[in-house]
């Protein structure tokens, strides 16, 4: 049990964060998804379809982080951009106030976190109606998020696995691990998580299916201090036992610097994949100036050297490797290393940029505890 004063001033903290917004209040390129089903979530969904897109053409999911927009994470994130170079279309679900009033998807939620429920619900009908619209091919449909909307993408593997190929959790909670707001933020401190064997389970029980599980790629910054980094490894554990690999990874190596375990399956497929970004903290890793670099940097989309929208497209086979491109081996430097350990103590949020690696520390007001925690919890979008 966490004590009262090590709560404020998590709660606080976060609720300090919420004014650093990378909304974007405009759409953007992107155009409004409409009559996509009964939307029991109360969601908005927005679409981008490349002019180039042809018959069965993959589509990927994109569920944007507390305080974002669907826009606003789309031009961050450099989604839309890649999806003109590669041919797949791009399906952005978007919370709405009132809902959760810091545009965090309702991950922790018993009524959206289920099957055939709420905000889950609601993002499955928007995949219908775009595979259906735009002859999407069933069998290449992904997703992916940041922090909550990493959160909400575990509850997307978990509860629609015959839906989705592959999915990437970036900054992100494994599924089924808080069902109430103490809950939630203990998660996120990396406190009281599930044993690996009832993760698992947790992920068995969230739907009737027996085929093949998705593939997950989990990205996390060493730095992150408003998710803790163990919850990668605690998503490693969670899908490591569904497709039935070891603890220890296949192989590791070093990519633009930073270290990627992976775990690939009796056929030889790589099932799993995680990137430790060194340094970084809660955000989305860009490399915006590389050759193949796409988004723009800001709050929460953290310019790291490495572009984790190009290598999650690679993952999933929708763009070529750079091997595949020039037809020789890539330089990646093979090496065994260890991830760098979780801190046992959460330090206040720290917000990178691309000109310079800032921290800005935020300290707690001074008030009434209930109102300190009311209002934190507001702004974390853990209270309605």
């Amino acid at each position: 049990m966490r004590t009262l004063s090590d709560t404020i001033t998590r709660l606080a903290a976060l609720r300090a964060a919420g004014g650093v917004s990378g909304n974007v209040e405009s759409a953007g390129r992107l155009s409004l998804l409409s009559d996509f089903g009964a939307n029991p979530g109360a969601l908005r969904g927005y679409l981008h379809i490349p002019a180039s897109l042809g018959k069965n053409a993959p589509l990927v999911v994109v569920l944007h982080g507390c305080t974002q927009t669907a826009g606003g994470y789309d031009i961050g994130s450099g989604w839309s951009d890649m999806a003109d170079r590669h041919g797949f279309a791009v399906l952005f679900p978007e919370q709405q106030r009132q809902n959760n009033p810091n545009l965090c998807f309702n991950w922790f939620s018993r009524e959206d976190n289920r099957r055939d429920g709420g905000e889950a619900l609601s993002i499955r009908q928007m995949v219908a109606a775009v595979v259906g619209r735009h002859s999407i091919d069933p069998a290449r449909v992904f997703v992916t998020g940041l922090s909550a909307g990493g959160a909400m993408t575990s509850v997307m593997l978990a509860t629609y696995p015959d839906v989705f190929a592959g999915g990437a959790i970036i900054a992100g909670l494994p599924y089924g691990c808080a069902n109430t707001v103490p809950q939630a933020f203990d998660r996120m401190r990396g406190h009281g998580m599930p044993r690996a064997s009832d993760l698992a389970a947790l992920v068995r029980g969230a739907s009737a299916h027996n085929g093949t599980w998705p593939s997950v790629s989990i990205w996390h910054g060493t730095a992150d201090a408003t998710v803790s980094l163990s919850n990668a490894q605690a998503i490693v554990d969670q899908w490591r036992a569904l497709h039935g690999v070891s603890a220890a990874p296949t192989r590791t190596e070093t990519v633009n610097g930073h270290p990627r375990r992976v775990w690939s399956d009796a056929a030889g497929h790589d099932v799993i994949e995680e990137f430790t970004i060194a340094g970084m903290g809660h955000g989305t890793p860009l490399d915006t100036l590389g050759d193949d670099g796409c988004g723009t940097s800001g709050p929460y989309m953290l310019e790291a050297n490495i572009s984790s929208t190009l290598l999650i497209c690679q993952f999933w086979s929708l763009a070529p490797t750079a091997s595949e491109a020039t037809g020789s081996a890539m330089p990646v430097r093979e090496s065994i290393m260890e991830a760098p350990s979780p801190k046992s103590q959460i330090s206040l949020p720290t917000f990178q940029h691309r000109s310079a690696h800032r921290v800005r520390e935020v300290h707690a007001n001074g008030g009434s505890v209930r109102k300190v925690i009311e209002d934190a919890l507001r702004a974390a979008g853990l209270m309605r």
